[in-house]
């Protein structure tokens, strides 16, 4: 780490810079929550891609959240320039990238950041901020990894996730009758945004009617984009009559309080299976390429400086089951079989349906 300058004691303005997908925005959350316990009266930003702004929904530890386009125009810059200019004490950048270094340099003369590592571009980075760490892609959880940005300002750390959040539940309950009802139900999140990620459609339908017959009621989620929605669709239309489907219906926050009352959750590697492992029910991820080590939901209540989850092998911790997927090459941590986002991966094609009803026969087991 760098020294050059001794750092405010009590900075009264801080801002936190998370410019990457929606997973990547929950799993900076134990570092707002550090933040704010070491500072209850300093005013705590945070800026992100307006797509990913959902996900802060109901955050208490924060005071303001500021966005950009994932693909700024110039007048987005400018008007984010004119945001940050030179008003803030401190700036922290959660990731390595130019564009979080670059807004760092703008927003405040006092920079924290994760840098790339020395033998890589952008290395030279560490030479314009106060403290730095350098990025591990190999070895240390993304939620590891941030909590390292508090060791260099001798902030305590909290390794608690905070989901998005509203204020009460009755309309929800009033939408979807099965909350209301109490029926005891299983939400299934079958569409990841990168189709490597993704698991068979026949698995989802056995799985789901597997789950039907142990009396729990099905929800399907999903997210907004016309894609996911008829992806979903062409899954609930296979399974038992009275499954809700509730792609592109909530909110983050509303899937949040959903998932919350469920007795099971079963998705990929997506960002709304660590929504729904921080919520602290039972979650079971199928995960393919994506190393666990670095990227596996973070367990509810887990509080050491180690990391939950081993690179091969399934696992569990907490209240997350992981499954992987079967060959000798997981996790390549490539995207997919042919290398690109919509490749499939073969180690999930293959995955087959009966380690998932045993994770579930082990898990309801245990809730009894």
């Amino acid at each position: 780490m760098n020294s050059k300058q001794s750092l405010q004691p009590t900075p009264g303005r801080i801002l936190v810079i998370v410019m990457r997908y929606l997973g990547d925005v929950l799993l900076t959350t134990p570092l707002l929550r550090s933040l704010r316990q070491a500072y209850p009266d300093t005013r705590l930003d945070v800026l992100v891609f307006r797509n990913t702004a959902a996900m802060l929904e109901g955050n208490p530890d924060i005071n303001n959240i500021i966005t950009i386009p994932n693909r700024p125009k110039f007048a987005d810059y400018w008007s984010l320039v004119r945001q940050l200019f030179r008003c803030y004490d401190l700036a922290i950048a959660t990731q390595a990238g130019d564009r979080p270094f670059l807004c760092t340099l703008l927003a405040s003369p006092v920079r924290v950041a994760v840098v790339p590592a020395k033998n890589t571009t952008g290395w030279w980075k560490r030479f314009f901020v106060q403290r730095w760490t350098e990025f591990d892609g190999e070895n240390t959880h993304a939620v590891l990894q941030h909590l390292k940005l508090l060791d260099l300002i001798n902030v305590p750390r909290c390794f608690s996730l905070v989901p998005p959040q509203i204020g009460g539940n009755q309309q929800l309950a009033e939408q979807f009758h099965f909350l209301a009802d109490k029926d005891a139900y299983a939400v299934l999140h079958t569409h990841p945004q990168w189709t490597y990620k993704q698991w068979t459609i026949e698995g989802w339908i056995e799985v789901g009617i597997y789950l039907k017959n142990l009396g729990l009621k099905l929800i399907l989620s999903g997210g907004p984009a016309q894609e996911e929605i008829d992806y979903v669709a062409n899954i609930q239309r296979q399974l038992p009559e009275d499954t809700v489907n509730i792609a592109g219906r909530v909110s983050l926050a509303q899937l949040a309080g959903i998932v919350a009352g469920a007795k099971i959750f079963i998705g990929p590697d997506t960002g709304i299976t660590h929504l729904a492992a921080a919520t602290g029910i039972p979650v079971i991820a199928l995960y393919g390429p994506t190393n666990p080590v670095l990227w596996a939901p973070w367990p509810y209540g887990f509080n050491q400086n180690i990391n939950p989850f081993h690179k091969t092998g399934s696992q569990q911790q907490n209240n997350i089951s992981l499954i992987q997927g079967e060959g000798d090459c997981v996790p390549c941590q490539l995207e997919g079989c042919d290398k690109h986002q919509q490749s499939r991966s073969l180690c999930l094609d293959l995955l087959p349906v009966h380690r998932v009803k045993e994770t579930i026969q082990l898990i309801l087991r245990q809730s009894l």
